[in-house]
């Protein structure tokens, strides 16, 4: 297999308060037509705020034996959680790749922060990394 460097996700912007399941792999097509991913590698999570209000922003890594199509976030599997102001831009960057199997997912969840309502809230998510295709 081959590693490729890319763009695991299109812009994926979610809406509202909402917990989404937005990859998947050995499910989720990456980016860029390079296809279906038997393992990929996370590098890092660009998230922008475009709403009204404040948003809570948390991101979550489901094994494969989590029900991930619901898009359901389990607490123990929450890697990050930051509150982003609208309008601002923020990232996630691990110093090592977070290394996802078949069947692993990606949730993000849109929130209210304590000083927001969070309502009215779209984040755009871009995820960068590398996949074996």
């Amino acid at each position: 297999m081959a590693l490729k460097k890319t763009q695991l996700l299109d812009i994926t912007s979610i809406t509202g308060i909402a917990t989404v399941g937005i990859y998947t792999v050995g499910v989720t097509a990456t980016a860029g037509g390079v296809g279906v991913a038997s393992t990929s590698y996370i590098k890092n999570i660009i998230m922008h705020n475009t709403g009204l209000g404040t948003a809570r922003v948390s991101a979550y890594i489901n094994p494969a034996t989590s029900p991930v199509e619901t898009g359901y976030g389990i607490t123990a599997h929450r890697f990050l959680r930051v509150d982003i102001s609208p309008n601002e831009t923020t990232f996630f960057e691990s110093t090592y790749p977070i290394v996802m199997t078949d069947r692993d997912s990606l949730t993000v969840e849109v929130n209210a922060a304590d000083t927001g309502t969070g309502i009215g809230s779209a984040v755009n998510f871009i995820v960068n990394g590398d996949t074996d295709v």
